[in-house]
């Protein structure tokens, strides 16, 4: 019996940023263990052999893509992505359950999250469809 929650689940082919295909914007690897997290459905998918990448433009509705052409829309995806959404209550901290509108009034938010971050209590790997940490988020929103 494998151990699923090894490294060896993940593939590691393809390079390390790829163009999407809709909008040519620069995307980064995201893993599989996090895109199965994220997209409806995951059970119908074929997703093990193939590298998917996380496309950020806010202005592009793919948000997965593979080098081998398959994709996830936004409608594909089961929580708004704050990055991908202009509507104020989608998330920028999946961890945490942040939406924008509390970012950019809390200041407490960030400063609780950081910590979190710090002491390593975070699931971004897995939590953000992303894969990344969402700190770097945060200074989008003008804070008190």
């Amino acid at each position: 019996m494998s151990d699923c929650c090894s490294t060896q689940c993940e593939t590691n082919h393809g390079p390390a940023k790829l163009d999407c295909p809709a909008c040519d914007n620069k995307s980064l690897k995201v893993s599989h263990k996090t895109m199965l997290q994220h997209i409806q459905s995951p059970w119908q998918h074929s997703l093990s052999d193939r590298q998917f990448y996380f496309c950020n433009s806010p202005a592009c509705d793919v948000v997965y893509f593979s080098d081998d052409g398959v994709s996830f829309d936004k409608s594909d995806i089961r929580v708004k992505i704050g990055v991908k959404e202009e509507d104020n209550d989608a998330l920028i901290c999946f961890c945490f359950g942040v939406n924008k509108t509390q970012a950019a009034t809390d200041k407490q938010i960030k400063e609780f999250v950081m910590r979190q971050t710090k002491q390593a209590l975070c699931a971004c790997e897995t939590a953000n469809p992303s894969g990344r940490c969402c700190l770097k988020d945060f200074a989008k929103f003008k804070q008190p």
